[in-house]
């Protein structure tokens, strides 16, 4: 197979990867046709498969996580890669000069969940939450030529925030992989529901920071940034409707709320 059916046929395996999860709604929603849509499939395909390899693998997932990263910093290292992901990611990765380290964070983040399924205070959460969460950011503020210390405080805080209002949206969901991403110290000091109340008012805090970091990024990224802060105040809201009894139901946001939130955006950035 030539290189160029070899790409061919890794970028469909992504947009598969992409098609087959909801989140697809937040990832290509109003971005522009082309090399730049492209590319942000291929790294949504690779959280999404690093996420499959520690959520879905049982009992194989340290192991089959350890052997992604080895497949991963070979990549970078310039070693051919076998798996489709990683075939089309590194077209990406050597168009933009990526780094490796939000990538091996992103498993990092993954091997901790195997190991650790509570976190006894804010401070613990927060630091497991730059693993987990803000690599992504990071990945994308690359890919737009935006990465600066700035950029990337900023949008460290929009992930974080996104990832708290998840959280507090999948508690039960959490609970059946044996897992809570609510503050111990907190459900002691105020229940299940304080605790969740206190995730969707520090979400609420950190997704503040996307209005700023809108203000910074080129048009298309600004659609996309701006998706991400109100789908997540979105969260927060259901959340709030449930009286933060998420720990029963889980809040959604309907589908028609969701629509009304794209074009919305389209409307104003």
């Amino acid at each position: 197979m030539s290189e160029y059916a070899e790409l061919q046929a890794a970028d469909a395996y992504c947009r598969l990867l992409a098609r087959k999860h909801y989140e697809n709604f937040l990832i290509v929603s109003g971005l522009p046709k082309g090399r730049l849509r492209t590319d942000l499939m291929r790294i949504y395909a690779y959280c999404r498969t690093t996420d499959d390899y520690g959520d879905e693998s049982g009992g194989a997932a340290i192991p089959r996580l350890r052997l992604w990263g080895e497949q991963v910093r070979a990549l970078f290292a310039g070693e051919a890669p076998v798996h489709p992901v990683l075939v089309a990611l590194r077209d990406t990765v050597g168009h933009y000069g990526l780094s490796v380290e939000p990538f091996a964070n992103l498993i990092e983040a993954n091997l901790r969940d195997q190991t650790t399924t509570q976190y006894e205070t804010w401070e613990s959460l927060r630091e497991y939450c730059t693993f987990s969460a803000a690599p992504v950011g990071r990945m994308v503020l690359a890919v737009f030529g935006i990465a600066n210390a700035q950029t990337q405080r900023l949008s460290d805080d929009v992930c974080i925030g996104l990832q708290l209002a998840n959280f507090a949206q999948d508690l039960t969901w959490d609970s059946a992989k044996g897992r809570s991403y609510l503050v111990q110290g907190e459900v002691r000091a105020a229940g299940v529901t304080g605790a969740v109340r206190a995730h969707c008012e520090r979400a609420r805090d950190l997704l503040a920071s996307g209005c700023e970091l809108e203000r910074l990024a080129p048009r298309a990224l600004r659609r996309q940034l701006s998706l991400y802060r109100l789908g997540g105040l979105a969260i927060v809201r259901a959340i709030e409707r449930a009286r933060y009894r998420s720990d029963a139901t889980r809040p959604r946001v309907p589908t028609l709320a969701k629509v009304a939130l794209l074009l919305g955006t389209l409307a104003h950035v």
